[in-house]
């Protein structure tokens, strides 16, 4: 349970903003992290949609840039560094350094009653080594031969010495090996803090379902991300060392070879986990704000959490359906279809318990109401085409089109950046003081949510219709051709989301100096955090907080004073007789 957990409130500058040990401010550097990355990753995205849309066609503004000496127009070789590097930097650099570590960062501590992490210094540590991972990304695509151009999967033998000989790739590999280290780091912060500081009084049954979600990737992270990190030593060793564990025997003049599938072995089982790393904390974030938005308690609180938890186990296990084209043998290829198909029945309680809890709820459709519905709505569309996925018949046609690309974008991609969208909007107040504009806010969602959902619902059909993916120009074949017009529809609807993105960018900007100030607890929500006054103390809380009712205590007839909700320090009424 918590204590007294203090560190000395810093007084220089370096201390107090740059190599600070407090929480809040390593959230607030996660978020500006992230957020630089997702652009970076944004503006390489449409660089991606121009190319597939208008083939051999200089792009406007950014071709000249980024491209002169093709004239603006993009090179086969520069287009697969961009379609590796925008996966890589979405995944890695964008999302989870703001939905993992700002929020995890910023929610942890102050909705559990701590008064920082349990491992400060740790959490610094964390913070500077994704920095200094994100700083090797960035740099490995200004080396001699460009950067990686593997894919964001970085597959032997593409990956090794054999088809890449620049540096580019070995630059990636380092980068995304520091960036797991410091989600290990990460989570074992988070694990210890919610198991040893949880405030007196609040039991595990009265921990937000955020936390939940934070705590259970966690555990994903600290168990797998030593195996993509082990994956990624082995790469290096293959590029610079002249080892052969990925590099086939074949290939190899004289001598033995290793075995390019054992690295695909290692990246999934990793790999599949890493997609509820990132949606876990999205379905937690999305239970809680759709509770506090309905003002209704969450439907199935504890259901929830045991679907999560279910989730979490079944996610070791699933990682081979990624791999039915490799040559699986086929009773293990049938139980990797079984065990997924499986572990979509905790999704589907998840949704229905969301839908539960709107229902004849009083919605107050703000901001981040607005993007926790959205998340069910492209969870749903994601998880249901998941199905054909997981099926080995289906899956051996759709495997590497663009049906995979919409699936994933929907399911992981989307759900997740819609439900740090919500997130954004929701603690923004506590974070900073004032209020994104309403207005702004749901200019940019619904700038947001139909364009993606145009993006990624043509794939499908382009995927059925058997586009492949990864290809430089599919007008280059002639059975591609007619299929050219879904390529130009998807690139103006991605156009039009990218446009969106900079409504959101304004409205942060402004609302961060010049926005309306907030009051302490804008939204009337009961968690922890909203007991706080806003800007933070340094010490969160100056006597520790006991925790006498649960996170979701809306419309209670037993709540005094005629109010619909209550904070969780504040006692329920007796019930009358």
């Amino acid at each position: 349970m918590s204590g007294d957990h203090i560190h000395p409130e810093p007084t220089s500058f370096l201390r107090k903003h740059v190599f600070s040990v407090d929480h809040k401010v390593i959230a607030k550097q996660f978020m500006w992290f992230g957020l630089f990355w997702l652009l970076i990753g944004g503006i390489m995205a449409m660089l991606i949609r121009w190319q597939l849309a208008y083939p051999g066609t200089p792009m406007p503004v950014f071709g000249k840039l980024f491209f002169s000496s093709t004239g603006g127009v993009i090179d086969p070789a520069s287009y697969n560094t961009l379609f590796t590097m925008h996966g890589t930097i979405m995944i890695f650099l964008g999302l989870t350094p703001l939905m993992i570590g700002c929020f995890g960062n910023w929610c942890i501590p102050l909705m559990i009653g701590a008064r920082d992490m349990i491992f400060p210094l740790l959490n610094m540590l964390s913070f500077w080594t994704v920095m200094l991972g994100g700083a090797v990304a960035f740099y490995s695509l200004f080396v001699p031969l460009g950067g990686s151009e593997a894919g964001w999967t970085g597959y032997p033998t593409l990956s090794t010495t054999v088809a890449n000989q620049g540096t580019g790739e070995t630059l990636w590999a380092v980068a995304v090996f520091l960036i797991g280290a410091s989600s290990i780091m990460g989570g074992i912060n988070y694990m210890t803090t919610v198991i040893r500081l949880r405030a007196p009084g609040m039991r595990w049954t009265d921990l937000p379902l955020t936390i939940w979600g934070l705590f259970f990737t966690a555990v994903l992270n600290v168990l797998f991300l030593p195996v993509i990190g082990s994956a990624m030593i082995l790469l290096v060793l293959d590029r610079v060392f002249g080892t052969q564990f990925y590099v086939p025997a074949s290939i190899m003049a004289g001598g033995g070879g290793g075995d390019p599938i054992l690295y695909q072995h290692l990246f999934w089982i990793f790999g599949h986990p890493e997609v509820y790393i990132l949606i876990l904390p999205a379905w937690g974030i999305v239970s809680d704000l759709l509770s506090f938005f309905a003002r209704k308690p969450a439907f199935a609180y504890r259901v929830t959490v045991g679907a999560m938890m279910a989730v979490t186990v079944l996610s070791a296990v699933v990682y081979g359906h990624h791999m039915f084209t490799t040559g699986l043998s086929a009773m293990l290829g049938e139980s990797f279809m079984l065990l997924t198909m499986i572990i979509s029945v905790p999704g589907e309680i998840l949704f229905f318990n969301w839908l539960h809890t709107i229902w004849r709820g009083s919605l107050r459709m703000d901001t981040p109401m607005l993007f926790a519905l959205s998340v069910i709505f492209v969870f749903g569309l994601g998880g249901l085409t998941g199905l054909y996925l997981a099926t080995i018949s289906t899956d051996i046609y759709l495997h590497d089109t663009y049906f995979v690309v919409g699936h994933f974008h929907l399911t992981m991609a989307a759900s997740a950046l819609f439900a740090t969208f919500g997130a954004i909007y929701f603690w923004f107040p506590k974070m900073f003081g004032r209020k994104l504009n309403e207005t702004l806010g749901k200019i940019h969602f619904w700038g947001s949510l139909v364009p993606l959902t145009i993006v990624f619902c043509t794939m499908f059909v382009s995927g059925y219709a058997g586009m492949p993916r990864r290809y430089y120009d599919h007008t280059s074949a002639d059975y591609l051709k007619p299929l050219q017009h879904l390529n130009v529809t998807t690139s103006l609807a991605a156009f039009t989301l990218g446009i969106a993105q900079l409504v959101f960018a304004f409205n942060f900007i402004k609302s961060r100096w010049w926005g309306e100030k907030a009051s302490e607890n804008p939204w009337e929500v009961g968690t922890l955090e909203w007991t706080l006054p806003t800007p933070v103390p340094h010490y969160n809380f100056k006597e520790i907080p006991n925790v006498v009712c649960g996170p979701h205590e809306f419309s209670n007839p037993a709540i005094p004073d005629g109010k619909d909700w209550i904070y969780q320090t504040e006692p329920l009424a007796e019930q009358p007789a």
